[in-house]
């Protein structure tokens, strides 16, 4: 599935706070705003236990611009209920050549979870270990290391939708959810109908890849509205829900650092599609991906991160 330039052109979610505090750097209120950009990032950080991925033979340092990968997470996270990973996204960046590679993992994947040693859907590991036990399943699925994560929290995201004055989103085809009605086109969404336009998935005809493009279209949308002038005032309140929303375990310094080091690599995004097909196996739907697909995604993705 190949997916239109303007949509190709993806920060990782945590850009968005450094990208508003580039902008407001010579504001006559830079200061207040860096203050809250810095206590919004302080939310935001959820470290891990681990240090280094297994797979890294030595830590990674940012100050030295080394290709980094990401894991990006879209929970559906409700109150009492870690929830499951609708959305699993990996990038490589690699500063020196420039570019991004992303490859979106069907949420119906069937492969090993890590630490359980049985086959399930890997969208599983994050309901049966949270974090560290997606990065881990992801990690031995594209056997590569996953340096950070970022953890989005759909369920809240709706908020910060709400904080930027809602969304503007092109809409390929016309459909509805839950009592909200979606027609073919440019469609603007407050925060409510914007979950529901990211949650649908049965009457897309592309599946859960079609429900992986709407969600990063809601996210870039996002983006391109925080980081515009009519967003300055109320960057308070994007924070806020910033903090709520967004869990990664980057600090406030390396989200700068990315922001500045990394992003040019931004500008030239490829998306690997990984093929594969459905069956069920003991009437439970699965996303089988062939062993050779799988070894030609891991070459690629490891050749990017100069591995």
């Amino acid at each position: 599935m190949k997916m239109a330039g303007t949509k190709k052109k993806r920060l990782l979610i945590i850009s968005l706070t450094a990208l508003i505090a580039l902008f407001l750097a010579g504001g006559g209120y830079a200061f207040t705003v860096y203050s809250s950009l810095s206590k919004a990032a302080d939310t935001m950080h959820a470290p891990i236990e681990r240090v280094k991925s297994p797979k890294r033979v030595e830590q990674i340092t940012l100050e030295k611009q080394q290709p980094i990968s990401v894991l990006l997470l879209g929970v559906d996270e409700r109150e009492g209920d870690r929830g499951r990973t609708d959305s699993m996204i990996v990038l490589t960046v690699n500063p020196n050549l420039g570019s991004v590679k992303m490859v979106s993992i069907p949420r119906d994947t069937r492969t090993v979870i890590a630490g359980r040693g049985s086959e399930d859907k890997i969208n599983h590991a994050y309901a049966f270990g949270g974090v560290e036990m997606a990065m881990e399943t992801v990690e031995r699925f594209l056997d590569i290391p996953i340096d950070y994560y970022v953890k989005v929290n759909m369920e809240g995201f709706s908020g910060l939708v709400d904080a930027v004055g809602g969304v503007s989103v092109t809409n390929p085809f016309p459909f509805s959810y839950g009592e909200d009605q979606f027609p073919k086109g440019e469609i603007t969404l407050d925060g409510e109908s914007a979950l529901n336009y990211a949650r649908m998935r049965y009457e897309d005809p592309r599946g859960d890849f079609g429900r992986q493009e709407r969600q990063r279209a809601i996210i870039k949308a996002v983006l391109d509205k925080g980081a515009s002038i009519s967003s300055l005032t109320n960057f308070d309140k994007i924070f806020a829900e910033l903090g709520r929303s967004v869990k990664t375990n980057l600090t406030f310094d390396q989200m700068v650092g990315v922001a500045k080091d990394y992003k040019a690599a931004a500008k030239t995004i490829q998306q690997i599609e990984l093929n594969g097909t459905g069956t069920k196996i003991n009437a439970i739907y699965y996303y089988l991906v062939p062993d050779e697909e799988k070894q030609r995604v891991q070459v690629e993705l490891k050749q990017h991160l100069e591995l």
